[in-house]
């Protein structure tokens, strides 16, 4: 099987979603130690959810997150994870950021789901299976 395809023992799926989202104001405080250290929680935190992050960015104001993730786990309950357990971690070890901001995130996000064939081929194919 291919390595784009995951199992479990009664799926096969390739569940795949871009997440955004920024700090409070956006404010530009995802730098140097903090940046190092959000990755690190970021990555822990996935592994804990069998999440695998396929690629991530963290912007001094945002951050991007590629996942790859088990269709049984709701795409709000993963970001709800990600900002929880950063957001509490990141103002416990990093006092300057409690005093800038009342809360680290925003509480709202970016999300998209992302496939390996495009939305045309998709509604293509599916249309072409009573011609079959």
């Amino acid at each position: 099987m291919s390595k784009r395809w995951k199992t479990s023992t009664s799926t096969v799926y390739n569940v795949c979603y871009h997440i955004i989202w920024c700090p409070k104001y956006r404010r530009k405080v995802l730098e140097g130690d903090v940046e190092i250290r959000l990755k690190e929680l970021l990555h822990d935190k996935a592994e804990e959810l069998e999440v695998e992050i396929e690629e991530m960015e963290v912007m001094p104001d945002h951050l991007h997150l590629f996942v790859n993730a088990s269709p049984a786990l709701a795409p709000h309950h993963i970001v709800q994870q990600f900002k929880g357990l950063t957001s509490r971690r990141l103002r416990e070890e990093f006092p300057s950021l409690k005093s800038r901001l009342p809360s680290l995130w925003t509480r709202s996000y970016y999300i998209e789901t992302i496939g390996h064939i495009s939305e045309d081929t998709i509604r293509q194919y599916i249309k072409d299976q009573k011609n079959h």
